[in-house]
């Protein structure tokens, strides 16, 4: 079984990609994005974050398979970094990392990131942040009735870092500094 996997999930805006990019200079791991699939499937269907949130609440086929797509890739690499909503249940053996934000920085920081500009649309942070708690309770009723499990019990992680008032920086060393104690245990 493949040991040195580190699975970084959390809330919207976090800092998942900053910090995964980090990670990935650092230990000189591969990086699997769950959510680069996602905004691909969405952006071929024409539509917005939040409408193929919907089509992803219809069909839980489409859900499984980007779920499943991880932990497929995990059987067959180490020295890997997944970042993926559920990273945590696909490869349940990885060092299990949840980034949390305050709501309203959540907002401020999808509304100003450049790249989510083609699937996520905002007039506002106000609209950002309606969004957001929107995606985050579908999300979770959707891994709830989909995969029995609640992505927002804390209990299912190994490190939980509240990035609100953190730099990138400062997460990815405390995260390379737990990652290490963490190993020593599973060597």
């Amino acid at each position: 079984m493949n040991i040195h996997i580190i699975s970084v999930t959390g809330d919207i805006a976090s800092g998942k990609g900053t910090v995964t990019a980090i990670l990935k200079q650092e230990l000189g791991y591969e990086i699997y994005k769950n959510g680069e699939y996602v905004r691909k499937l969405a952006k071929e269907m024409n539509m917005s974050i939040v409408e193929f949130q919907k089509v992803l609440n219809e069909n839980e086929e489409i859900d499984k398979q980007i779920e499943k797509s991880a932990s497929l890739y995990a059987s067959e690499h180490d020295n890997l970094i997944i970042d993926a909503r559920l990273g945590f249940y696909a490869v349940p053996h990885s060092f299990k990392v949840y980034l949390r934000v305050d709501l309203e920085e959540s907002a401020r920081r999808a509304f100003n990131d450049s790249l989510r500009k083609d699937t996520e649309k905002y007039n506002s942070i106000e609209d950002a942040m309606k969004d957001i708690k929107y995606r985050f309770e579908q999300e979770n009723m959707r891994y709830l009735k989909t995969y029995n499990v609640r992505r927002d019990d804390m209990s299912n992680y190994d490190l939980v870092i509240d990035t609100t008032s953190k730099t990138p920086e400062e997460v990815a060393s405390i995260i390379l500094q737990e990652y290490k104690l963490w190993l020593k245990d599973k060597e």
